[in-house]
């Protein structure tokens, strides 16, 4: 089978561990071009000791290279303000698509366990935040079972896996992961948080999940949460329960405000999450990084398999 040709913006952590990804596991696409704009950048300096392009003049170098007619997926892992621009490129193109790992959020959210991209004419598509691509799919596992009507998660991070990409678009993560709680997971209402942990030696990801829900049956709760952590786990093994499903009665004469909403009760379920890192480029502890990556291969290759 032939593979698909694909370029990859942004030579820091997350470029580089999805450039590795793509050469050592997919069988569907192949790394064509990799591209910064520091020349000394150790991405660009790894990229061709592996035999790969390189371009170091961003978005508008990459076009007018000879590799450009036959590139059909670029991936942007650069930043927000920076995924304004490149898309400004790329849209010129109709045969090329662009899968955002940025928190631009121009195009449609996608978390590859919950709406697995089915129509081939989108042309850019968004994957949300590390943050959103790993507890997304717990609000969604409990929407299918109880109507959810608010949706917050709290993302925490070792802070050496937080690169300056990350640190400068903080506002960005909590406004984006947010909006997709709802757009995605399917709540009422969502709210994002994330914490930089600085301890020493750095802890693995860990990711806490609560929903507030009409009631349901807590069973089939818990295990529509199992089923959809089995679902992220064929492309993130690393993810896991790092406890048991949890559940609390909110009683009507204990309604909480939701802003926006107003007074609601029902069911609380509490998720506890960890995410382990492949250790393809980037340190175990660094699975928020790795969760981006794998996302956003996994996407590319199922726009592959419906062209």
């Amino acid at each position: 089978m032939k593979k698909t040709k694909v370029a990859i913006i942004g030579s820091g952590n997350i470029g580089t561990d999805l450039m590795i990804k793509i050469m050592r596991t997919s069988k569907v696409l192949e790394m064509s071009v990799f591209v910064g704009i520091d020349p000394e950048s150790d991405g660009l300096a790894r990229a061709k000791r592996m035999g790969i392009k390189t371009c170091h003049t961003g978005i508008s170098g990459l076009v007018e290279m000879p590799e450009w007619a036959d590139i059909k997926i670029i991936f942007d892992a650069t930043s927000a303000k920076a995924h304004h621009y490149n898309y400004g490129f790329v849209q010129q193109y109709p045969d090329k698509k662009i899968i955002d790992l940025t928190p631009a959020a121009i195009g449609r959210y996608v978390v590859p366990a919950v709406n697995a991209v089915v129509d081939s004419a989108l042309n850019n598509v968004n994957m949300v935040t590390c943050g959103g691509q790993a507890t997304i799919p717990m609000v969604a596992a409990v929407n299918r079972i109880a109507k959810v009507h608010y949706g917050e998660i709290v993302a925490s991070i070792a802070s050496k896996s937080a690169g300056p990409g990350t640190r400068a678009n903080i506002d960005e993560f909590t406004e984006t992961t947010s909006l997709a709680i709802e757009k995605v997971g399917g709540a009422d209402k969502g709210k994002a948080i994330i914490v930089l942990n600085p301890a020493e030696p750095p802890i693995v990801m860990r990711d806490t999940v609560f929903t507030l829900s009409e009631q349901g049956d807590r069973e089939a709760i818990r295990k529509s949460v199992h089923e959809m952590v089995a679902e992220v786990q064929k492309y993130v093994p690393g993810y896991s329960l790092h406890q048991e499903v949890q559940f609390d009665d909110i009683a009507e004469s204990e309604a909480v405000f939701i802003e926006g909403l107003g007074y609601r009760h029902g069911l609380k379920t509490t998720v506890l999450l960890q995410v382990v890192g492949a250790g393809h480029y980037l340190p175990e502890y660094a699975g928020n990084l790795d969760i981006m990556t794998s996302a956003a291969l996994a996407t590319g290759e199922r726009f592959v398999s419906k062209s």
